[in-house]
Formats: C-alpha cells, sequence, structure tokens
C-alpha cells in the first residue's frame, strides 16, 4: 500500500524536526517535507502535492488562514491543524476549521519535543484518519487526545438509572459528530430559525477550543449558541456545546431540562463524549427527545442513539454521500439505532418538524 504523503508546516525547527522524525517511524506515513512557513510550502507543492498537509496556525509571511483558504480553493486538501492553546491560536483554529481543515492537534508553548513525543499514536492516528476524509465535501468557510484505553458510557453514567417521565411538552435535540463536524454543525444551526427546540451538542474537540467554537456558530447562527456551563439550562432557541475536556449531560428537574457538565474518564477515547451525552438523553427525556448522529471517525454515540431509540426518541443519521467521514453514523446504522438517514442539508428540516 502507498504511504500517505505529508507535508508538515512549522516555524519552530525543533517541531518540524521531531514531527519527521516521529512519523518516520510509521511505514504507513511518509513525510514529503518539513518546511517553515506556508510559502515554502507552496512552492514544494508544486513540484508534489501532498496526500495530507500539518501545519501550525500562527506563522510568518502567510498566516494559516490564509493558507488554508488558498490550498482548499486550489485543490481541497486533508489538513491537521497543530494549534497552540492560547486564545488567539483558539479563535485562528476556529477559522481554518470553517474554512475546511479536518482535525485539531493541541501542542503547549513549553515541553514541545517531550509533548508530541507522547503523542505519537494520537498524531499518527490523526493523519491517518484525516487521508481518508473526503474534504470535497466540505462547504469553505477535531481531533481528542487518545485515552489509553476505550471504555463505555458505564464509566460516567450507570444504565441503571430510572427511564424517563414522557410528561411534558419540551422537546429536546441532542447532535454527536466529529472529523467534519464543525463546518456541518454551521450548516444546520445556520438552517435553523430562532424557535427551535432546545439543543446540545457534543462536538469531538480538545479543551480551551470549544468557547471559541461555540462564540463563532453563535456569530452566524439566529440561535444563541454557548459553551455550556454546569446547570445550564436547556431552552427553545438555545444551543448547548460540551466543553473541551468535559463530559455534559442531560437532567431533568420536573418539566424542566438543565445540563450537568462533570469530569470524567475518556469515553470511546473521547471526552466529551457523544455516547455519554446520548445515553442522559434516552434517560431524562425519552421519547421527547431527537438524537442526531453525523459525520466522524470511529462509533462514539451508536450505542447511545440505540438507547434513545429503545426510550421513544426518533433517532436520525447523516447520510454517507454528506459526510466527510463515515464512521459514527455507520457504526449506529449498524446497531439498528437509526429510525431515518438523510443528507446534511436536511437536517435542519427534521429539526423543526419536531418543534411542530
Amino acid at each position: 500500500m502507498t504511504p500517505i504523503q505529508v507535508l508538515i508546516v512549522d516555524d519552530s525547527a525543533l517541531v518540524r524536526q521531531v514531527l519527521t522524525e516521529m512519523l518516520a517511524h510509521d511505514p504507513a506515513i511518509r513525510v514529503l517535507a518539513a518546511v517553515a512557513d506556508p510559502l515554502f510550502a507552496l512552492e514544494h507543492m508544486k513540484k508534489r502535492w501532498p496526500d495530507v498537509i500539518v501545519t501550525d496556525v500562527e506563522m510568518p509571511r502567510m498566516d494559516g488562514v490564509s493558507f488554508v483558504r488558498k490550498v482548499m480553493s486550489e485543490r481541497p486538501t486533508p489538513i491537521v491543524v497543530c494549534s497552540s492553546l492560547t486564545e488567539k491560536g483558539a479563535e485562528t483554529t476556529m477559522q481554518v476549521l470553517a474554512l475546511g481543515a479536518v482535525h485539531v492537534v493541541t501542542k503547549p508553548k513549553l515541553g514541545v519535543k517531550a509533548f508530541l513525543a507522547d503523542s505519537a499514536d494520537s498524531l499518527t492516528s490523526a493523519i491517518k484518519a484525516a487521508a481518508r476524509a473526503r474534504v470535497q465535501r466540505l462547504r469553505p468557510g477535531s481531533i481528542a487526545p487518545r485515552a489509553r484505553s476505550k471504555l463505555s458510557a458505564d464509566a460516567v453514567l450507570s444504565a441503571a438509572e430510572t427511564a424517563a417521565m414522557v410528561r411534558t411538552t419540551e422537546r429536546v435535540v441532542a447532535i454527536g459528530t466529529s472529523t467534519g463536524g464543525t463546518q456541518a454543525l454551521e450548516v444546520v444551526l445556520r438552517a435553523l430559525p430562532r424557535v427551535s427546540p432546545g439543543i446540545v451538542i457534543v462536538q469531538h474537540m480538545p479543551e480551551k477550543f470549544t468557547a471559541a467554537f461555540a462564540a463563532r456558530l453563535n456569530g452566524i447562527s439566529s440561535l444563541e449558541v454557548r459553551e455550556a456551563v454546569n446547570n445550564d439550562r436547556v431552552l427553545p432557541g438555545l444551543a448547548l456545546i460540551a466543553p473541551g475536556g468535559k463530559h455534559m449531560l442531560l437532567r431533568r428537574n420536573g418539566a424542566r431540562y438543565h445540563v450537568e457538565v462533570r469530569d470524567g474518564p475518556p469515553v470511546n477515547r473521547h471526552r466529551p463524549s457523544v455516547d455519554v451525552l446520548f445515553r442522559s438523553v434516552a434517560q431524562a427525556a425519552g421519547r421527547n427527545a431527537c438524537g442526531i448522529i453525523m459525520t466522524g471517525m470511529g462509533d462514539d454515540g451508536a450505542r447511545g442513539l440505540r438507547e434513545m431509540h429503545d426510550a421513544g426518541g426518533h433517532t436520525v443519521a447523516q447520510d454517507e454521500e454528506s459526510c466527510v467521514v463515515y464512521g459514527m453514523p455507520r457504526e449506529a446504522v449498524k446497531l439498528g439505532a437509526v429510525d431515518d438517514v438523510v443528507p446534511l442539508r436536511r437536517i435542519a428540516d427534521v429539526i423543526q418538524r419536531l418543534s411542530s
């Protein structure tokens, strides 16, 4: 099998060296070149176009936003963003995700060499996942840290809790997504009117980035969109996004819903986990909920969606044709967890029908 051809773009010589050496140990990956800025990258790409680009976002001569915009307009290519955990870095990363980048890998300001060495498995997995992404499906406008083991939602929320009461008119929509989800969520939320059911969302994304992501969606949607905090009410016209590094659960007090934001081990290698959210929605809302699983690698959310289905909720999967990665929806369909399979452009219609 032909190795994945990777181009590294980072102004740090140390990062370029460590990434090159690290990726050289994986026979499925070949580093074409490691260059200091986007202008050098574009010159190299005239000779040989890579399968995947790994790039920083804050660089000299040309910023990451301009670089990603140029690449995606000329020849859409899977891009993994390697970004620092800073406020400015988070805002810029949201812009490049909107333009079509498919994964975010965070790097610290200090201890970069040790961090990259310790993160070898997650970085190579991100590159391999990106290579399978169908970026041509993205409308020009994440990867969570790898866990050592793959736990189920039982690690956070017991399946033995009481089933949901059904005497309420309140409706809740729960959405779970991963790779390609930042752009897919933009499509869905842009299309929704202000009068929509309360929405709770898990998008696989590292800590520190979800607040910037929510702020960006809030600026382009008629809905209010914000990063969830513990005990936030779930209200019509409001979309709450689980904070990176925390699980989010739906809870019910009488006829009112609120979210619980809590620590816990990664589930399906993710925190937040879609399975955890969906299980809690099945228990708290039952048939008053709609569960939607969208583009993403792996199987997080498939079992939780089945629990929502079995509790009487309406369950939906994004179709293969409109997915950047048809992983999570495929697994949910295989489990018999899905009532309807619809293209991305119709998901907002499903949500509006729920409210009516």
